[in-house]
């Protein structure tokens, strides 16, 4: 069974950032342009610059 997205936010470990989409189509960018995020609780979408992920970003999303 698939888990249902809660809450969908995550930390730029660059700035500190917290940064959450709240609904589709809410991307949102931290301060320091490092890390995004997008699709609210409907999908969650991670934008970066370069890999490996753990490098830039914390993941705090929230499930059901």
């Amino acid at each position: 069974m698939k888990k249902k997205l809660k809450r969908n936010r995550i930390r730029c470990k660059h700035c500190g950032d917290i940064i959450e989409s709240k609904s589709i189509y809410d991307f949102q960018k931290c301060k320091c342009g490092a890390v995004g995020i997008d699709g609210g609780v409907d999908y969650a979408k991670r934008v970066y610059e370069s890999n490996p992920a753990e490098l830039h970003y914390e993941e705090l999303s929230e499930y059901e």
